[in-house]
């Protein structure tokens, strides 16, 4: 990965003037002026995390990179402001209050293991986010949350667990499959 500061500073005015534009007019943007999406034409993963006074505001991504790097944050931006369902729709007037944080994420791989004891042993705490998917079930974390929350390996797969709608422990259980990602995180100063 490895955006330059100025790469970094063009995501987050893409993800700010992609909401601003979405909650003026109703409809999620086509193109933002002032900045070239086609740009960052390279299908990526992404997630673009809403934060007001510190708290969380709202959080939605794109795990796989379906989408090229320009178009994935501007719809996740939109999404996270409008989508969350945890959270009513930013308001244009809040706007200026929010924080964007956007996470780039390297494809998810499956973590190898003997026997799942073996996964609180293979997760790199502030390096890795994860995804678990189990019987018909999935749920994934950022690598900054446990960080932030400063959960231990099993804590943090207790919570990729209850991510998913599932008992916190299932991450012990036969035929579930975990998978890592890093992610590059750029957020803005507020």
């Amino acid at each position: 990965m490895g955006f330059s500061g100025e790469e970094k500073a063009k995501l987050l005015l893409l993800a700010r003037k992609a909401i601003g534009q979405f909650l003026e007019t109703g409809e999620a943007p086509e193109v933002v002026k002032e900045v070239d999406a086609a740009e960052f034409s390279e299908p990526r993963g992404v997630f673009v995390t809403l934060r007001r006074g510190g708290e969380l505001r709202g959080c939605i991504g794109f795990p796989l990179p379906t989408l090229p790097l320009g178009r994935a944050v501007m719809q996740a931006a939109v999404a996270a402001a409008s989508s969350d369902f945890r959270f009513p729709q930013v308001t244009l007037e809040e706007l200026p209050d929010i924080a964007i944080e956007i996470s780039v994420l390297t494809v998810p791989e499956k973590i190898e293991v003997e026997k799942p004891e073996e996964y609180p042993r293979k997760v790199k705490i502030g390096e890795d986010g994860l995804i678990i998917e189990c019987m018909g079930h999935s749920g994934l974390l950022l690598p900054q949350v446990p960080v932030e929350e400063g959960w231990d390996a099993e804590t943090f797969l207790g919570h990729l667990c209850m991510k998913a709608g599932l008992p916190p422990g299932t991450w012990k259980n036969e035929g579930v499959e975990i998978k890592a990602f890093k992610a590059e995180i750029m957020s803005e100063g507020k």
